[in-house]
């Protein structure tokens, strides 16, 4: 039987500082016929008067090799960042511009749109598109937990999902409507010609042109006519297009379940243990990539819970403060997970029996739902989702669940009043 769970306050310094992406993403997809860029790396633009040499010192700096650029103009202007050996193209419009600008009535907004591509994930706070709010995920499940997984933080003005998630207090909008109606922002290059130097480069085309038309006009009309030669027109050969690729399997390349459940732990125990005088924590949320968590005013003030974070010695990749100044939600990423080949190993019928009578042992309950996952080649795989809460914390949890081939950790949510974690993830069937 396992013990009872408790946060060890040992362990805290194991917790884990950094997380690398490593989700499928894309670079682009086209509503309405027009193609849109999107995934990009997203700033806070400091100098709106002059931004060039801002964006060119993070192209440098912070996304090193970044060689296109856009802006977002309005009350928090940004600027977004991509790599144009990734698939970016220059004068390419930007969605996360038109549809942040199409909903400028609510300063915050989480959403994910089904497209031709994939699933595009888009989140916002006060204004401000989050640096990894901007993802085309080729995977309809990791859209899905990144989108869970901020769900959980309190204050969206609107929350938009598919119709099929069945995802409550969510709306389904018309991702092309919305981005009609959307401000215009192509990507430009971040070292173009401007000013000055454009100039000089106009003036060089212009002496260059003058001389290439004299050059044409002695050439045709002062030169002695010469013989066609009439070549011989080659024959192309069309070649058959290669096979595709064999398909990977989604069960190949599942994040490991023991350092995702090791990770959330001590993150949370790091996070539980931050002293944050007149703030009150609320409920924490971790998946394979981050951990997400808020906490609500008491009797402090804004300064006091954001010297209580900076002086903790953790490091948060996103923070934001809600409009009326009583909630502060942060984020912080993970250590990566290794990637594991687990195929499945039984059927739904057996693997729900014999989940049901384990728990029943246990004496705690579970909830069971079939799901199934259509792959961009059209191959269906099927998994039997679960969801059930415990006082057993997640190392307590590893050695139960890891005995199931196929599994798939999507998040662990901790209540800190009731002290317990509420687990929900999936394991691939045949």
């Amino acid at each position: 039987m396992l013990e009872d769970a408790k946060l060890d306050e040992n362990s805290a310094a194991n917790a884990p500082s950094s997380r690398d992406e490593a989700k499928a993403w894309g670079t682009s997809f086209t509503v309405g016929g027009t193609t849109y860029a999107a995934s990009l790396f997203w700033q806070s633009l400091q100098n709106r008067e002059d931004p060039f040499p801002e964006i060119i010192d993070a192209s440098e700096n912070v996304l090193e090799g970044a060689d296109l650029f856009t802006i977002k103009q309005g009350k928090s202007p940004q600027y977004g960042l991509c790599v144009s050996y990734q698939g970016y193209k220059k004068k390419v419009p930007v969605a996360a511009v038109s549809l942040a600008s199409s909903l400028a009535d609510r300063t915050s907004f989480l959403a994910v749109f089904k497209v031709d591509t994939g699933w595009w994930y888009v989140c916002a706070r006060n204004d401000i598109i989050l640096s990894d709010g901007d993802m085309l995920f080729l995977h309809e499940q990791d859209a899905k937990d990144q989108f869970m997984s901020m769900l959980a933080v309190p204050d969206w003005g609107r929350k938009i999902a598919p119709k099929e998630w069945n995802v409550d207090e969510t709306e389904d909008l018309e991702l092309e409507k919305l981005l009609e109606t959307g401000a215009l922002a192509r990507l430009q290059k971040v070292h173009a010609l401007r000013g000055a130097k454009l100039i000089a480069v106009w003036a060089a085309g212009g002496v260059i042109g003058i001389w290439l038309v004299s050059t044409l006009i002695d050439t045709i009309f002062l030169s002695a006519p010469k013989k066609p030669l009439i070549a011989p027109v080659p024959i192309q050969r069309v070649q058959a297009p290669p096979p595709p690729p064999p398909e990977p399997k989604p069960w190949e390349s599942v994040d490991n379940p023991v350092q995702v459940m090791s990770n959330c732990l001590y993150a949370t125990q790091a996070v539980v243990q931050l002293l944050t005088p007149g703030w009150k924590l609320q409920g924490i949320t971790c998946n394979a990539t981050s951990l997400v968590t808020s906490w609500r005013r008491e009797i402090g003030r804004i300064t006091w819970i954001d010297k209580a974070l900076r002086d903790s010695g953790l490091s948060f990749s996103n923070l934001s403060i809600s409009p009326d100044g009583n909630s502060v939600i942060v984020s912080m990423m993970l250590e990566k997970p290794q990637t594991l080949n687990s195929p499945p190993s039984k059927n739904s019928t057996d693997l729900r029996n014999t989940l049901n009578d384990l728990f029943q042992a246990l004496e705690v309950s579970i909830s069971l739902s079939d799901e199934t996952w259509k792959s961009p080649q059209q191959k269906v795989y099927r998994s039997l989702k679960f969801s059930f809460s415990s006082n057993h914390n997640p190392l307590q949890w590893n050695d139960l669940l890891t005995k199931f081939s196929g599994l798939r950790i999507n998040s662990i949510k901790y209540n800190v009043d009731s002290h317990t974690w509420q687990y929900e993830g999936a394991i691939y069937v045949l």
